[in-house]
Order: structure tokens, then sequence, then C-alpha cells
């Protein structure tokens, strides 16, 4: 079951010899990623840098949804809608033991014209006809089930918790969970390393190196090592996210000529809600929000609320919290939740390229790419907007202007056809019940834990805690080890507590583990990266600063 292909992830700029790549990607999350995974296969020597971890913003923030954007039909955005459930598909494809088909209630209460019985129908409908290919899945049991439409007491027959009051009844459809983005997108980048591109974690850039009027790289600021290292290129990606704008205006050493246009989206989980559908409401003034089934609790989102200020500021506040919370006991018509039933509450922001709508829950999911070398900046593209589900396409439609910019012929994109390193199965469920029998000496919930989230590379993490017996004990509900932490250091890069709890493993991403989980994990961490004890207390403070709630 071990990946032959799956790289040790090194931080190339630790070795680096100066030589120039052909490309330089500024930003580590899913757009970064999915780029240097295509521009290497493409046979582009690609170099990434990330000033954090890879995927700790935007990307790790989101409902944990690959979905095709129902609610985009409103606005007629077709195109946008058909593009998702395309790339629905595909990342079902070539990551199958991270996404799934996750049955979806959306309810009728009549009070706005969207969320009329007609409307959902309609919506349906459409929605069906935009998925026509969505039984073409490689493996057949991810092939997504026809639409139906629910009377309210089938609806709440499913999910006792919907509101009775006024339900005029529901429609049942199918789209994706994402049971980790965070190790979704790592598996982007570890099958850019894969086809030979050159990553790097904790590598900020501060400033860029031109030479005769062109931009030909970047000056990182190795913030492990504390030095700078010159990283030189041909072209150079901005794939900065939320941070784009300020990207651009390191570029002109100044201020952006426009500012980017940033939407805060917040999730929260608490007691469980739902059993197994996600269940859609829209909100009583305006936007919507989700019920989501996850690990036993429920997961509640998004927000999109306008965020002015500066992204390395941002927080989720108490605030934030309690109006979403409002906001559901609004809707369900009862007082289902109050602050202390919040076990965890994350937020990021949205960066979006439309600014002539009046709120940022209107505006357009879109992407663009732009060439800044009309603006003055040659040698540079960035790209702005777009959401998680689409990245994969957003890189392959990047790279048509990043060939031309090379000069180079138009080579075929690959992404669609091949599964990412570590995907490589072709019946999930016959594989989890592989690893289970083969695994007979091992907890059967650690077995399954591992079989999804490390796919064909599961024997490397089992090995680590067969070695050491202490490793392969559970260290919570879903049987997690702290062999995870030994290869996400080893193996994945991590170099932080937070990248392990809450990017590496979901030890953390249910809130705070225990005092108990989260020393062991700081020992074993300890140990692997060689912190004294009070690097090992800065670590353990910092992650529960991390996971403590707004007061």
């Amino acid at each position: 079951m071990t990946s032959a292909q799956a790289p040790v992830l090194e931080r190339f700029i630790e070795a680096y010899d100066g030589d120039e790549v052909d490309l330089l990607i500024i930003g580590g999350g899913i757009t970064g990623a999915a780029l240097a995974y295509d521009a290497a296969l493409r046979g582009l020597s690609v170099a990434l840098v990330e000033k954090r971890d890879f995927g700790c913003a935007t990307s790790s923030v989101t409902s944990k949804l690959i979905h095709g954007g129902f609610r985009y039909l409103a606005n007629m955005e077709l195109g946008l809608v058909r593009e998702s459930l395309r790339e629905r598909r595909t990342l079902e494809n070539i990551a199958p033991n991270f996404v799934y088909p996750l049955p979806s209630i959306l309810c009728a209460y009549d009070t706005r014209p969207t969320n009329t019985m007609a409307a959902i129908r309609t919506g349906m409908a459409l929605y069906e006809v935009l998925s026509y290919d969505k039984g073409k899945t490689w493996d057949k049991a991810k092939a997504i089930p026809s639409h139906r439409m629910l009377t309210a007491e089938e609806a709440l027959a499913l999910e006792p918790a919907i509101n009775a009051h006024g339900l005029k009844g529901a429609g049942l459809q199918y789209d994706c969970a994402s049971i980790s983005p965070e190790r979704l997108t790592l598996a982007f980048i570890r099958s850019a390393a894969a086809a030979g591109a050159r990553v790097a974690n904790y590598a900020k850039v501060e400033r860029f190196l031109e030479a005769r009027g062109r931009i030909r790289g970047v000056v990182v600021h190795d913030l492990l090592r504390d030095r700078p290292v010159e990283v030189h290129a041909k072209l150079t990606v901005n794939c900065s996210g939320p941070w784009a704008d300020l990207v651009l205006g390191l570029a002109r050493g100044g201020a952006a000529d426009k500012k980017l246009r940033r939407s805060e989206g917040i999730h929260v989980i608490t007691k469980k809600l739902v059993d197994r559908h996600l269940v859609g409401f829209a909100g009583r003034h305006g936007g919507h929000f989700f019920l989501i089934p996850w690990r036993g609790h429920t997961l509640i989102g998004t927000t999109d609320k306008e965020y002015v200020g500066d992204p390395d500021q941002y927080r989720v506040t108490r605030e934030a919290i309690e109006e979403l919370l409002a906001e559901v006991n609004d809707v369900l018509g009862r007082k289902e939740l109050d602050y202390d039933d919040v076990v965890h509450a994350y937020g990021g922001l949205r960066p979006l390229v439309e600014d002539q709508t009046k709120s940022v829950y209107e505006s357009s999911r879109r992407y663009e790419i732009h060439d800044n070398g009309e603006d003055g900046l040659n040698g540079m593209i960035t790209v702005e907007g777009g959401k998680y589900t689409t990245s994969r396409n957003l890189a392959e439609t990047a790279m048509k202007m990043i060939e031309v910019k090379l000069g180079r012929p138009a080579a075929a994109c690959e992404t669609a056809h091949r599964r990412l390193v570590g995907c490589e199965i072709d019946d999930v469920d016959a594989f989890v019940d592989k690893a289970r029998r083969d695994n007979p000496d091992l907890d059967p919930k650690t077995v399954e834990w591992i079989a999804r989230h490390y796919g064909t590379e599961m024997d490397r993490v089992l090995s680590l805690a067969r070695r050491d017996p202490p490793l392969a004990r559970p260290l919570d509900a879903d049987g997690e080890i702290a062999a995870q932490v030994v290869y996400a250091v080893r193996a994945e890069m991590a170099r932080t507590l937070e990248d392990i709890v809450l990017r590496r493993t979901g030890i953390g991403t249910l809130g705070f583990p225990g005092d108990e989980v989260l020393a062991t994990v700081a020992d074993v961490a300890a140990r692997e990266l060689g912190w004294d004890d009070a690097r090992k207390q800065r670590e353990v403070a910092a992650i529960r600063g991390a996971l403590t709630l707004p007061q």
C-alpha cells in the first residue's frame, strides 16, 4: 500500500545554489500548490515559497466542501457552476480518499424568492443538467445520485433539527465533502514536489529582484534560519490570495494601485445537530449557512462579511461567532446553541475580484489571471479570486498565459488525468477494508483514519507506530496517533506545533484536545525537531492560544 512516488518534503532554500528557475510561485495555498503541480508536470523548473505554512490561511478555513456552487445559479453564473461541477468530479477522481459524496437538504420556507419550493426545484433541475457527467467517476462508488424533492414530513424524518414551522418542503441533492482540505492541499504540494518542484514554507518575500526593467525573482527571509535567500526566476506568479495586493505593492516599492476586496468567512463546530445530511438554510437577513455533519459534531458556516484592514491582523471575534449563532437559532426557531456549545471556531479571508456589488455575499467567486507587465511589472503575473473547488482548473488556465510569457510551446495538462501522490486508489472502500484486514493488531479506528488521510502512504505511518508502541496509542475518538506527528516532521515539512495539530493531523481541528494529548504531541515534536524545553513551552502556549475561543 506504500506509494513509491511520495517524496520526503525538504525546504529547498536551505540548500539552494542560486540557479534560475522557470517559474517562481509566491503562496502555498491551494492555488499556488495546484499551479506548482501543473507547471512541474509540464517540465518547467518550479520553486514555490510560502511565508507561513502550506495551506495555513484561506485554504484551511473552508466549509470542507467540494461543491458546484448552487447559490451562484441565482446570479446566473452558469459557467462558474458548470466549471465547479466538472472540477468536483475531477477531484473525486484524483483525490478519492479525500473527497466523498455528501447528501444535502435545502429547505424551503418561502421567506425570499430563492428559498421557495419552485425556486429550489428549478435550481436543482438546472444543477442536474450542468452536472451531466457526475456519474463518470473512476471509482463507481463516487458517482453522485440524482436529486429529488422532499415533503416537509420527509425532510423532518431525515433531519429532525430542521425547523418545522413554515417548512414547505425541501430538495435533496448531492455535493461532496472534503474530509481534510489541509491534507488535500498538502497532497498537491507533495505531488508538485514528486514532479520536480522545489518548495519551502516559512519563506517570506521581502523584496523583488529586478534586472533590465524586469522582475527576476525575489529575496525571501528564511524565517527558520533567520537569513535572506535570493531566488532567481524567469517568471514570478503572485498566488498570495488575500495578500495579493500587498505583494503587488511590494513589487512596486510602495502601495498597490488597487486595494483587494476581502470577505470574512467564519465557521463554528458545535454539538451534533444533524445526522448524515448537510442542511442548508437561507438566512433571515441575507446570505445562507449550512449545518454539516463532521466527526460526530456539526460544522456551521459560512458567513460573508466585508473585512477592511491588514489581513495579517485578522482574527475571529466573539462578536462574529455570536452573530452566527444568533442567525442559526433564529432560523431554527429555538435557542439550540449558545456560546458554550462551541468547541472550536475558525475563520479566514477570501479574496474577491468583483468590486461592483453592494455586498461581498453577492460578489462572484470567479478568478482573474492578470499580466502585470501591462502595468509596468514585466516578468510577473497575479492570480486573484477563485474558490477551492476550481483551483486545479485555475492553474490549467493560468498555464496558458505562463507558457506564452516564457516562450514555451503549449503542453498538455495532465493534472485531471492522474491521481495525486498518496491517492493512487481505485476503490476507496475496498482499500479501507483491506487495510483493516492487514492490520488487525491496531485499533480499527486508527487504521481507517490513517487509510483515508494518508492513502497509499499509510504503511509509512503505521510502521512508525509498530516500531515504537507508545506512538500507536489513540489520542482522540477518531483514533489518531502520535506516529502521525513523527511522520509530519520527517516527511511533510511540519515545523511548528500548529503545523502538526491543525494541518498535518486533525488533533486540533475539533478544538483544544486536552492538556494530556497536547503534552504528548509536544514531547514527540520536540524530540523530532530538537526543541529545548523553553521552545517547547512557547509552542504549547502558541497553539493553546490559537485554539482558545475569543472572550
